[in-house]
């Protein structure tokens, strides 16, 4: 698994990174019923139940063979350990009992709690957001993906010294830029992380502006994007296939797609259209993958139609899609809800075909509106589905003649450059006459630069 460098990895140990098939415990930290509860995390719309199916699908994930999984009441939370001293002392047995190699808490971990946790239980211990940073290492292909994850990676190293320095006051000899007489262990190596962060940045930072210039180049093309989001394992890779006839891979594994593919298609009344395939949203998201994969999911915010992929089959479906609107609206990609006038949000239900026959009936004859049902697997529903991608593109633009007078070759070029240019007519005079689709948004920004005289067709 991608790990961060082991120079800048204090403490690090080769020897206690989570092996292939490593057998491991599973533990869900749930709030307590009583008055005191603890502030653990996720939690409403979500039963434990599924909360714990969920860690042990993102478990599976890096193939660790879970061997034990259960939910731990937590009234008042231990500083120390997180989990009370009789649990602690039966998980410990558990571990023992099942030779257990890694331990799996499905929340948020302190440093100091998680190097208790692993004397007292004598295993390795990793938390959710650990967990999650682990599966984003595997999965990282591109030189931008990897990037993002070794920097979160650090930075969420960089907040966990304790774990590998128990005594700060061990110190390290040395001079000049190595490290004056003096300087602790612990200063040292986040001297270390902060320069090999710095270098990562700088970096990302040239691999983001190549993406940049490649968005620009896209936003000069009159084709229209179309960018597929939703809970990870939704069916998100399965549908792009599905649209696009690529062979994206495609498992029942959350985050099985990190990196972000774009596919062309033909679509009814458009010669061409961008799918993306963006990295699976999931509740609880790192805070340190938020920042690093940013640039990655502000893909979705220039595109021509969001495609909310929803696994209609999964008892937490709602949940789910409420967990994606947060994200989406945390990127400014839509604002407010999804019954906002004029947003271009497509809603699909995948995986039709999981449900029994009277809830499928009952869904199917009652479809909202911006909703349709498909099943990417089967491939029923998705000629319906192209049809109404179509029409949602369709809806967001207008065709219009424009007449430019002699000379006016600056606005001719913005509308080749920001919209679809079908027609053009050059006058004796040096007049000429485009013939234009736009989006509503072009067009107010052309009407704003000039009143041309149009008229409009659809």
């Amino acid at each position: 698994m991608n790990k961060p460098d082991a120079a800048v990895q204090p403490g690090f140990d080769a020897d206690r990174g989570i092996r292939f098939g490593a057998t491991a415990l599973v533990v869900l930290p749930d709030r307590d019923t009583g008055p005191r509860a603890a502030p653990l995390r996720d939690g409403p719309g979500r039963s434990a139940d599924a909360r714990l199916a969920e860690a042990v699908g993102l478990a599976a994930a890096i193939n660790l063979n879970v061997v034990h999984q259960e939910i731990v009441r937590i009234r008042a939370p231990s500083a120390s350990t997180l989990l009370g001293k009789g649990q602690i002392e039966r998980l410990a047995a558990t571990v023992a009992a099942h030779d257990v190699e890694v331990v799996v808490v499905d929340g948020a971990l302190s440093p100091i709690q998680q190097r208790n946790l692993e004397k007292a239980l004598k295993a390795k211990v990793i938390d959710r957001t650990g967990l999650i940073l682990e599966i984003f290492g595997e999965r990282a292909t591109t030189r931008e993906g990897s990037l993002q994850v070794e920097l979160a990676h650090l930075d969420y190293q960089a907040s966990r010294l304790v774990r590998s320095w128990t005594h700060l006051e061990r110190q390290r000899g040395g001079v000049g830029f190595l490290g004056g007489p003096g300087e602790t262990q612990i200063e040292a190596d986040r001297r270390q992380i902060r320069d090999k962060m710095a270098k990562l940045k700088k970096e990302l930072d040239e691999v983001r502006r190549t993406r940049g210039l490649h968005r620009d180049r896209r936003a000069k093309a009159p084709y229209p994007v179309v960018a597929l989001v939703g809970y990870t394992n939704a069916g998100k890779s399965t549908l792009f296939n599905r649209l696009t006839g690529a062979d994206v891979f495609a498992e029942n594994l959350l985050f099985a797609t990190l990196d972000p593919t774009m596919r062309a298609v033909e679509l009814p009344g458009h010669d061409k259209v961008i799918v993306s395939d963006t990295v699976g949203f999931v509740s609880a998201l790192p805070t340190q993958l938020v920042a690093a994969f940013r640039a990655t999911l502000e893909e979705v915010t220039s595109a021509d139609l969001i495609v909310h992929v929803r696994d209609v089959a999964h008892p937490d479906s709602a949940a789910q899609a409420a967990d994606v609107a947060t994200v989406l609206r945390d990127l400014g990609a839509i604002d407010g809800g999804a019954d906002v006038e004029g947003l271009l949000l497509l809603t699909v239900l995948n995986k039709v075909d999981l449900l029994d026959d009277d809830a499928r009936a009952a869904l199917l004859a009652h479809l909202p509106d911006a909703t349709v049902a498909v099943s990417a697997a089967s491939g029923e529903g998705i000629d319906a589905l192209r049809r109404t991608i179509a029409a949602y593109l369709q809806r967001s633009s207008r065709v219009a003649d424009f007449a430019l007078p002699a000379g006016d070759g600056r606005r001719a070029a913005w509308l080749y450059a920001h919209g679809e240019v079908i027609a053009r007519v050059d006058n004796d005079d040096g007049s000429a006459t485009l013939r234009a689709r736009l989006t509503p948004e072009m067009a107010a920004r052309f009407a704003a630069m000039t009143v041309p005289a149009a008229t409009s067709h659809r």
